[in-house]
């Protein structure tokens, strides 16, 4: 098969789908990798890395035009929708929930496309998994900084100091995200909550941290309670496939603090707060109410080599896959794979996409 892998377009993003090692597994398995001209530069990686891997390097538009799957970190943007093709392949961050207009233009192009956020494995998230644990740990960090006077935060130090409190940090949700946010947040020594619906993950938090980290179930009047109080507010919630619940409505900013702020890791699947837009690494924020909102949309991006290695850990197995069986045989043959589709055909067959979208879900069994 032939595997392309472009450099990413957007902006502030420095990851890379394939290492130069990656390839050069690809090469052994009799696969040709094509690699956009510095498509690794962000992340370390030379274009001299990946020739000695025998990767070709090439230009976009060729990329596009010979691989039959093209690999990537972040979806497809509107500059490269002329450049995708009807019979193509995409693996990579779909998030098509929040995203109807390049929903439409893979089922226009009948693109066959696989999201790393919806690939289940033995009922874990194994490619969203390392990226969420990036910015869970990113995210109280992001939010202590924005606390700071000269970025209109409050000007509380998270950590406090003896004979002063440390600041209050909120956790929407217990999964990935949400515990590597309360390991940082409670290591940092800041009074942290995590609110979640489910019982079992609350019981997970108390018993890893021992009752460093307060739990509460994710109920419309502890939120409510909790965000007087709050001095970060960490959005963590996800629906597989689906957009994300809003849990903080903007109604609800006005009983927060002046200089508070909202890190919304949930943005890439709509956001969690009502107020939330996706922002950019070189544009991260904007106030409403007095509250600060951090948004950016690929925050793991800001840290690409431990970001790339992470992540092409755990893509790799899975490239191989789909190249070595062929992209029909194998949604056929390995549940995972199929797990993964979300548009084939110019139909989508992800149940949980096709109703955040209120589109039919197509028949992935009737695959040619």
């Amino acid at each position: 098969m032939i595997i392309g892998v472009p450099r990413e377009i957007k902006r502030e993003e420095y990851r890379v789908a394939v290492t130069p090692s990656g390839v050069a597994e690809l090469k052994r398995d009799g696969h040709t990798v094509l690699v956009e001209t510095g498509a690794g530069e962000g992340s370390g990686f030379t274009d001299e890395e990946y020739l000695e891997a025998d990767a070709d390097i090439v230009d976009r538009e060729i990329l596009f035009r010979k691989a039959d799957l093209v690999v990537k970190v972040k979806e497809p943007l509107p500059q490269e929708y002329d450049l995708l093709r009807e019979g193509q392949a995409v693996f990579t961050f779909l998030h098509l929930a929040p995203n109807r207009e390049l929903t439409e233009v893979l089922l226009d192009r009948k693109v066959t496309a696989f999201g790393y956020e919806t690939l289940r494995k033995d009922g874990e998230l194994p490619l969203l998994s390392p990226m969420s644990e990036v910015a869970g740990r990113m995210a109280p960090i992001i939010g202590s900084f924005y606390l700071q006077k000269v970025h209109a935060g409050a000007g509380i130090l998270p950590t406090g100091i003896p004979g002063v409190m440390p600041s209050r940090a909120l956790i929407l949700g217990a999964g990935v995200v949400g515990t590597n946010a309360a390991r940082v947040s409670a290591g940092l020594g800041m009074d942290t909550v995590v609110a979640n619906r489910g019982a079992d993950r609350l019981r997970k938090i108390d018993e890893m941290f021992k009752g460093r980290v307060k739990t509460l179930p994710l109920t419309r009047s502890n939120i409510e309670g909790e965000l007087r109080h709050a001095d970060i507010v960490i959005g963590a919630v996800l629906v597989p496939g689906g957009r994300a619940p809003v849990l903080v409505t903007r109604e609800m900013l006005g009983i927060m603090k002046t200089g508070s702020v909202i890190v919304d890791v949930s943005v890439d699947q709509g956001g969690c707060v009502e107020t939330s837009r996706p922002t950019t690494h070189d544009n991260p924020v904007y106030i409403v109410d007095g509250v600060i909102h951090y948004t950016v949309a690929n925050m793991p991006g800001a840290y690409p080599r431990t970001s790339t290695l992470a992540l092409t850990n755990a893509t790799l197995p899975y490239i191989k896959i789909l190249a070595s069986k062929g992209i029909e045989n194998a949604v056929r043959e390995d549940p995972s794979i199929k797990s993964a589709l979300n548009t084939y055909d110019g139909c989508v067959v992800h149940k949980t996409l096709a109703d955040s979208l209120g589109v039919p879900c197509g028949d992935v069994e009737l695959m040619r």
